[in-house]
């Protein structure tokens, strides 16, 4: 049987270029820069940053600022799951503001006179359709995909996939939706990762569970949320930790410092892969030094 002639060499993959102003460059550009950014090139960067096969891994991302994504959203997840393989979990924020009480709505706030309606009409927590509000592209395409679970928090729920979704999805409650009655604290037990796609700590969730671990005096506040209670839906009220994640960006240039981050490219964006462990123990002691 006559042997296959080998394949031609593979161009060596450009440097990402700095992302502008401009969200999608123009054919032309693309084509003279190669900078088009796919679910290969992707997983990658991903390899190269350190995420490795059977990880467990909390991931927050924007996908705008990781450049032309050829597939968007879906190739930033098929690189996501061909990273970690079949014996890793991924895990991601599904957070459902809107599923809140409106009086405490600022940005927007609505007219008082709404209030009784919204909580009236408002649609219950649907693990299967209730959509994420801010999350982003990526998480609202990972939800999707067959397989995924969701825990049972109306507004602070996370979507999971792999061996330990099931665990790390477990008993979310009410009380502590950020806290030690969270997946993130299962996951600070399953010893995972934290991985930011595009995005800085402002959006690294993780930290919340520092904050509530932190001994710091804390305010408290009334909830609620359009659930089913016995298959009928009702508007629960709840009491919660009032959360504050003004200071995260400032605690993670802190972290930074300690070179227990590591940092590299995502497409066209950054990306930042740590220790969820490290990161929480870390800010748990700025909090209790810095926060007043």
């Amino acid at each position: 049987m006559p042997l296959e002639p080998p394949p031609p060499p593979v161009a060596a993959r450009p440097p990402p270029r700095q992302l502008t102003d401009r969200v999608v460059p123009d054919e032309a550009d693309v084509a003279r820069r190669g900078d088009v950014v796919t679910r290969a090139s992707l997983a990658e960067d991903l390899r190269a940053l350190g995420l490795d096969e059977g990880a467990t891994v909390i991931v927050h991302s924007s996908l705008s600022r990781l450049g032309w994504v050829a597939g968007g959203a879906q190739a930033v997840v098929e690189a996501l799951r061909e990273v970690v393989g079949a014996y890793g979990t991924l895990v991601m924020p599904a957070h459902s503001g809107h599923l809140s009480e409106p009086s405490l709505w600022k940005d927007p706030p609505v007219p008082e006179a709404w209030w009784p309606v919204i909580r009236a009409e408002t649609p219950p927590f649907d693990p299967q359709v209730t959509p994420t509000r801010e999350m982003g592209a990526v998480v609202e395409c990972f939800r999707h995909v067959p397989g995924v679970v969701r825990s049972a928090h109306p507004r602070h729920s996370f979507v999971a996939l792999g061996p330990l979704a099931g665990a790390v999805v477990a008993d979310h409650r009410l009380d502590g939706s950020l806290g030690e009655h969270s997946p993130l604290a299962r996951c600070y037990e399953r010893d995972a990762s934290v991985l930011l796609l595009g995005v800085g700590h402002g959006n690294n969730t993780s930290l919340h569970l520092a904050e509530a671990r932190a001994d710091l005096s804390r305010k408290t506040l009334l909830n609620g949320s359009p659930m089913l209670t016995d298959g009928r839906r009702q508007w629960v009220v709840y009491e919660e930790d009032e959360i504050d994640s003004s200071d995260f960006d400032e605690i993670g240039a802190a972290f930074a410092g300690t070179g227990h981050e590591r940092f590299g490219d995502a497409g066209g964006g950054t990306a930042r892969l740590m220790s969820q462990r490290a990161i929480v123990d870390f800010g748990v002691a700025w909090m209790n030094a810095n926060r007043r």
